[in-house]
């Protein structure tokens, strides 16, 4: 009886691990390229010929279990069609140097259900075409190489490129006729748009229900010259985290921005932004677009800025603006808005399009009011070497500016930073009064290229701290003070080589 019984377990035991086996093996799936090694194609459950290997991926996706991985060999897949991963799948090639995806024909790869994992390979996409016209993709439709369109997503690990005839390499958009619920959590790490004709990493959202964004975050992604070398419209940034979506929850991580047509990172100007949070970013020659010969400081037909931040709830800690045309750090309208540490340098540099009429470093606007008090406080941050004004501040209230450091800015019509303004210098339809008002302002100014380094007009209620090393015919001008008016008791103006 007890060997009958002992027989019998072990049956079932042996059963148990078959079926185990079966199961791990069925959970990875593994697709060689056409041109990947004999030993690899000999290994490997699906094997493409290098034409349509979008059909022998999708299959192996297919055949998954829930939870599956599909693995990619070294080579290139050519994919005239496009890659939809089910929920759960992992997409995992070998890296982006040894595994590529290239898609033609209105191929991409699109993430329209939850829990999608994307890792280890590169992909590039051109020839897109309207298939009703055979003419260019319709600018209305916004459509990526990769398009995560669901929830809880993550992208690592992968680069790529495309032409002028798509919207974006990466592309985060909310379709409610493919996901209707809020967009969230989805990460990026490690991946990288270069030398793109179109957008680097773009968010965007259509119809009008649940167009908030929420909980994004990037990790040592780069955009590299995005639309510098033909672009899919005027306006290509490396990062627009907000074109017709509100955003909120972002948090973006050791990121670059290099060499964009336009803006490095970059909001539209009418979507809400609320939690959005960069840490230790880096966007550097930026505004590649050749400058407007008429400009009016806010112009929204130019942008040119290493951060492009119009509004909302943006924190920068630690972030970096190096050498772009037009601003280092643009701010318009913020409404609880922190720079902690930030450090600008250059812009406005030489280069071989037209220098920009009058680059500004950091230049801070308001438009039209904002509720929160402070409505931007800036602390420990720096202008080194501006070819414009290193600050300017132009219908600003309850500003707050700690510890800013300005040294040696070239300046604009023999004028170092702007603090204040006339009304001729606010955007179009603004709806507040120019000038400076309940307002302190701390800061360590030097540098004699400009005739003044700090011209001081219309304030009102406002404190100035801090020291000027200066030898310039004149360091610091005041005008226009209005009500109030403004208390220097506190700002020493020294000789450039003093020690005091």
């Amino acid at each position: 009886m007890y060997p009958s019984i002992s027989l019998l377990v072990g049956v079932a035991i042996s059963l148990l691990l078959v079926q185990s086996a079966a199961a791990v093996s069925v959970a990875s799936l593994v697709v060689a390229a056409g041109d990947s090694t004999p030993v690899s194609k000999t290994q490997a459950n699906y094997t493409c010929d290098g034409l349509d290997d979008q059909v022998e991926i999708q299959a192996a996706l297919a055949a998954l279990p829930d939870g599956g991985t599909v693995v990619l060999s070294n080579g290139t897949f050519n994919c005239s069609g496009s890659i939809a991963p089910a929920a759960g799948a992992t997409l995992k090639g070998q890296g982006p140097e040894a595994t590529s995806l290239e898609f033609s024909r209105n191929g991409m790869l699109n993430v329209s259900e939850e829990h999608v994992t994307l890792d280890g390979f590169h992909i590039m996409g051109s020839g897109y075409v309207n298939a009703s016209t055979n003419t260019t993709l319709d600018l209305t439709q916004w459509l990526g190489v990769l398009t995560v369109y669901a929830s809880h997503a993550k992208i690592h690990n992968v680069t790529g490129t495309a032409d002028a005839s798509i919207q974006a390499v990466f592309l985060l958009l909310h379709n409610p006729n493919v996901y209707a619920p809020i967009l969230e959590d989805v990460e990026f790490v490690n991946c990288r748009a270069v030398d793109t004709g179109t957008y680097g990493f773009l968010h965007n959202a259509w119809g009008s229900e649940n167009t908030t964004i929420q909980n994004i975050r990037y990790e040592n992604c780069a955009a590299i010259n995005c639309g510098r070398y033909g672009a899919f419209n005027p306006w290509v940034t490396g990062f627009d985290f907000a074109e017709q979506n509100n955003i909120e929850a972002l948090r973006v991580t050791d990121c670059l921005a290099e060499g964009s047509l336009e803006s490095g990172f970059h909001f539209e100007w009418n979507p809400t932004k609320r939690d959005c949070v960069f840490i230790n970013c880096s966007s550097r020659n930026n505004g590649q677009k050749p400058s407007p010969e008429d400009y009016l400081v806010g112009d929204p037909d130019f942008f040119g800025s290493g951060f492009y931040l119009p509004g909302g709830q943006v924190s920068l800690i630690s972030c970096r603006a190096e050498g772009n045309s037009a601003f280092g750090f643009f701010i318009i309208n913020p409404d609880g808005m922190l720079l902690y540490n930030c450090t600008e340098s250059g812009t406005g540099r030489a280069s071989a399009i037209a220098p920009f009429p009058k680059p500004i470093s950091y230049c801070i606007l308001q438009s039209m009011p904002v509720s929160a008090n402070p409505s931007i406080v800036m602390e420990h941050c720096r202008s080194l070497n501006s070819n414009g004004w290193g600050l300017f501040v132009c219908g600003t209230e309850n500003a707050l500016i700690r510890d800013f450091i300005l040294t040696d800015p070239a300046g604009i019509d023999g004028i170092g930073a702007v603090l204040g303004c006339s009304p001729m210098e606010l955007p179009v339809n603004s709806t507040i009064d120019a000038g400076i008002s309940n307002s302190t302002i701390d800061l360590a100014a030097s540098g004699d290229r400009p005739q003044t380094l700090l011209y001081i007009v219309n304030n009102r209620n406002v404190t100035y701290s801090g020291r000027v090393f200066s030898d310039a015919a004149r360091p610091v001008v005041v005008e226009w003070t209005r009500a109030g008016g403004v208390d220097l008791t506190g700002l020493e103006v020294l000789p450039a080589n003093s020690t005091a």
